[in-house]
C-alpha cells in the first residue's frame, strides 16, 4: 500500500464531519456565572465547595451543561422542600 492511499483512506474508512453547528461540551466559570446571574467568584467557590460539579482543565475550571442543570434542579428541589 503506498503512502497516498494510507493517508487518504477509502471512503468507507473516512468519517464524515458532523453536519450543523458544534454543540457546547462545557462552560467556563464566567459563562456559568452569567447564566445563573451570579458573579464568577461565587461560581468558583461553589465549584471548590462541591455545590457545583466541575473539572480542572489546565489552569481553568470547566463545567458540563448537565452539571449546571443538576445544580439548578437541586436548588429547585431544596426550595420546594422549604415551601410551606
Amino acid at each position: 500500500m503506498d503512502m497516498s492511499t494510507m493517508a487518504s483512506g477509502s471512503p468507507e474508512q473516512r468519517s464524515k464531519a458532523p453536519v450543523g453547528p458544534l454543540q457546547r461540551r462545557w462552560y467556563s466559570v464566567p459563562e456559568v456565572a452569567e447564566m445563573l446571574g451570579y458573579g464568577p467568584t461565587k461560581v468558583r467557590m461553589m465549584c471548590i465547595s462541591g455545590d457545583l460539579r466541575s473539572l480542572k482543565d489546565g489552569g481553568s475550571r470547566r463545567i458540563l451543561p448537565a452539571w449546571v442543570d443538576e445544580y439548578v434542579a437541586k436548588r429547585a428541589a431544596e426550595a420546594e422542600a422549604d415551601w410551606p
